[in-house]
């Protein structure tokens, strides 16, 4: 079973632990014990609380609180055939028992008995309609049973009560993936010949980093179509991936001749021209971009080397100093490197004093960023020891 599913049950328990004070009104006898088992399974003394909680049992077999506390004692101490009766007990002497059937669904599925687990997520739901951990779990038990589609349904439900939850959003991510994998196969069986089959196929290579398969497959999609918006760009792209420059120019530019005004692919092509040492086309592009956005920043910063590579000095400067005077709303990387290059640049240009400051300022904000980085590093390995010790 995968690791997540195991720790985002235990990690509900203690959500849905009954307290002694669900025992009010009992014998005192009955209280004690109550008492007794619920310190006992707080404190992970199993046996002891098992002990108890089965002794509450004979003395109010109709209380079932003490039925289901005794399942939980029994689902920690992994007695999954002990665990089921006592909770399934518990439901049935009060089936609006907040708890018990998600932990009946987590037993359940534990034995690999996906239907009946998903039965039992779909009470607690309906008893309980904000658990997102029942949400959750009703996702994975649908998705072991196939229904990949309920199984988004439920989780994005979970996801949205709880929108930073890791566990949750890992589920839902593989959910989305099979989903697509199911939608895939369908178009195929509906035309295997089809170019979008090829499409998504080199789609899923590339993520894949199988970049020779994503090639072929992009290439057999731009045989059967060659007009098509969008497929050179991506054949270009994984092109880039390989450092293959040469032949991803010819598809960024094969892509503008079907799509003219997409900035995008003029962008990425100027970049490839840039690294390409044909400054003079990359100037063309990027100015163009400019002229439509004026306030890309990006454009600004690549425009400044394109002018560095043909050696216009003080357009370079100005393109670089657009990039710091809108830093705000940069890439903190892009910031950094224009600094550098203004620092270069104003001491060809004779203006010491503004090539100091760049430097300087270039400087701090590399000092920031390796700061920044180490103290990432440190909370890594601090998570790192932290997990393997265990809770």
């Amino acid at each position: 079973m995968d690791g997540r599913v195991v720790r985002s049950g235990w990690g509900a328990m203690v959500l849905c632990l009954l307290t002694a004070a669900s025992a009010i009104g009992q014998s005192e006898a009955f209280e004690a014990t109550f008492h007794k088992g619920t310190e006992a399974l707080r404190g992970q003394q199993l046996d002891e609380a098992a002990s108890a909680f089965t002794q509450c049992t004979v003395l109010q077999p109709g209380f079932a609180e003490a039925w289901f506390n005794l399942g939980l004692a029994r689902f920690q101490q992994n007695r999954l055939d002990d665990a089921i009766p006592s909770l399934e007990k518990s439901i049935r002497l009060k089936p609006g028992i907040r708890g018990a059937n998600l932990f009946l669904g987590i037993a359940r599925y534990r034995e690999n008995d996906y239907t009946a687990a998903a039965s039992a997520f779909e009470h607690e739901v309906r008893t309980d309609p904000g658990n997102a951990d029942a949400l959750m779990w009703l996702g994975i038990a649908k998705l072991a049973i196939g229904s990949t589609a309920d199984a988004v349904t439920s989780l994005e439900q979970a996801a949205r009560l709880r929108p930073k939850d890791v566990d949750i959003l890992y589920h839902l991510g593989r959910a989305y993936m099979l989903r697509s994998k199911e939608v895939y196969e369908r178009m195929y069986v509906a035309d295997p010949k089809s170019w979008r089959v090829h499409e998504v196929l080199a789609q899923s290579f590339a993520e894949a980093d199988r970049l020779d398969d994503a090639v072929k497959e992009c290439q057999e999609a731009i045989k059967l179509r060659p007009e098509e918006p969008g497929l050179h760009q991506q054949l270009a792209e994984i092109y880039d991936r390989q450092n293959n420059l040469e032949a991803a120019e010819a598809e960024y530019r094969k892509e503008l001749q079907i799509d003219p005004h997409n900035e995008a692919v003029m962008y990425s092509l100027a970049i490839v021209l840039i690294e390409r040492s044909k400054p003079g086309d990359a100037e063309e592009l990027l100015s163009a971009i400019l002229r439509k956005t004026p306030e890309s920043l990006d454009a600004h910063y690549q425009l400044g080397r394109a002018q560095v590579q043909l050696g216009d000095t003080d357009s370079a400067a100005l393109s670089f100093a657009a990039v710091v005077a809108g830093q705000q709303r940069a890439d903190p990387e892009m910031v950094r490197q224009s600094y550098y290059q203004l620092a270069q640049l104003y001491r060809r240009l004779h203006r010491p004093e503004e090539s100091r400051a760049a430097l300087d300022s270039f400087v701090r904000l590399k000092q920031q960023a390796d700061a920044e980085q180490g103290h990432k590093l440190e909370d890594k390995l601090k998570k790192s020891v932290q997990e393997k010790q265990g809770p």
